[in-house]
């Protein structure tokens, strides 16, 4: 880690601000040489003009030193906020590099941070996910692992693990001697509580997943109901083709709007029903894979048509998705209703009009999102931080029956491994490898 790095730490484009950093042990000397400045004091604000290696003016601009170690990487670190744009940014970031800078990899700050010991991966991979959080639910979550709770759980349950082992060798060396006879008794009971913990951690990353990642919100329903109508008034633009034709959907359609305080991703689903040609099949298979990728199902039924065996069809797949958040709503409600609902009372359904009024169906779901954020339980924020969990667990249940048995040489091999897989979530032990993969993911500047 002796080369000095830069990268341009704003997104693309027009803005107010955008800022360069440059990090190593050559931050400060080309910090001068780009400012012509001989004294620049760490952790003062200075306004100052910058020139490019023909001596030309680049721009006026706030530079900041942070003096190793008290910085994000844990090395100097220099940081320029210049106007925004690409060209005036482009320009500083390519000075800093004709000046012995190189560009820095994706995820390389953070990499750096992680291996000076400034964060742990916990909190590195909070930062990649803060930056893409769908819901303000969601950044307050990311903002507790930035805390260092997930780090507090994983470094506790290690050390359970490890008093467990501790306890397995004292009973496997000193096997003539007199040990209290509970201590058996102890160590399952830590591990059952252990597994219990995870368990609980699970459950609560899975359903809540959509504070981090977007949920996703499928409309279903038979043909002609008014699905795409749906999904245009929710865009409030005509994103669907609509038409009085049956079956105008062929495909799924995927589309961003804001719910409350959450960004979800809606699905506007082909119409289900028995299919007539092998394209409306392949659109109807597509509407059922959307099903099941679902956080929420919208089941979107006529208000104004009689009920027939194609609600019956959607009511059946409501029944079988017991794990999903479901929504019914009735549309067309500024016609006559002769639609007859007794067998959905049950989902408790809404009257909208996608004509002129689906706010009871915006208010539903942002009830729905509100509720999963307003749990305070621990998560996981990342598929990785997820199997190495789940390793953990499994790693568990396998010590658990040589325990019972006496074999606790065989216990004890099975323990270190739940140690190792959880302690890999805040530092892996292993190798370089795996880090340029995770911090890969990283955008530039970070």
């Amino acid at each position: 880690m002796s080369s000095t790095i830069t990268a341009i730490a704003t997104a693309s484009g027009v803005s107010s601000i955008s800022i360069i950093r440059v990090s190593g042990e050559d931050a400060l000397n080309i910090a001068k040489k780009i400012t012509k400045k001989d004294n620049i004091k760490p952790r003062v604000t200075y306004l100052s003009s910058l020139y490019n290696r023909d001596n030309h003016l680049i721009d006026q601009a706030i530079v900041i030193y942070f003096k190793s170690p008290k910085s994000f990487t844990g090395e100097d670190i220099v940081e320029f906020q210049c106007h925004g744009g690409f060209i005036v940014a482009q320009e500083i970031l390519e000075t800093a590099i004709y000046h012995g800078a190189r560009l820095a990899e994706a995820g390389e700050f953070s990499k750096r941070a992680f291996l000076n010991g400034k964060i742990d991966l916990t909190k590195a991979e909070a930062i990649a996910k803060l930056i893409e959080t769908k819901s303000v639910d969601g950044a307050k979550i990311l903002a507790k692992q930035l805390k260092g709770e997930l780090k507090d759980f994983i470094d506790k349950s290690r050390e359970a693990l490890l008093k467990a082992i501790a306890y397995s060798e004292v009973m496997i060396d000193y096997a003539e001697e007199d040990i209290p006879s509970d201590i058996l008794e102890n160590i399952l009971s830590q591990l059952d509580n252990l597994i219990l913990q995870i368990e609980n951690i699970l459950k609560a990353s899975y359903r809540r997943k959509g504070l981090i990642e977007g949920f996703k919100v499928a409309i279903i329903g038979k043909p002609n109901v008014g699905k795409s109508s749906l999904l245009n008034a929710l865009l409030s633009y005509d994103r669907a083709i609509v038409s009085s034709i049956a079956g105008t959907t062929r495909d799924t359609i995927e589309e961003q709007i804001r719910v409350g305080s959450h960004i979800i991703r809606l699905v506007d689903t082909a119409g289900i029903r028995e299919a007539g040609d092998i394209i409306e099949q392949i659109g109807v298979e597509r509407s059922m894979e959307s099903i099941k990728d679902a956080d929420v199902i919208i089941a979107l039924f006529d208000r104004s048509s009689i009920f027939n065996r194609e609600d019956k069809k959607i009511i059946e797949i409501l029944e079988k998705s017991t794990n999903k958040e479901i929504v019914v709503a009735l549309n067309k409600s500024d016609l006559r209703e002769k639609f007859n609902k007794k067998e959905l009372l049950k989902y408790n359904p809404i009257e909208i009009s996608t004509k002129s009024n689906f706010k009871p169906l915006t208010d539903r779901l942002e009830e729905i999102f509100n509720s999963v954020g307003s749990s305070e339980e621990l998560m996981l924020i990342s598929t990785r931080q997820i199997d190495a969990v789940l390793k953990t667990k499994e790693a568990i249940l396998e010590a658990k029956e040589p325990l019972l048995n006496g074999e606790l040489e065989f216990f004890s091999y099975h323990l270190q491994d739940a140690v190792k897989a959880i302690s890999s979530i805040s530092k892996p032990y292993d190798s370089e490898e795996i880090l340029d993969k995770m911090f890969g993911e990283f955008c530039l500047g970070k």
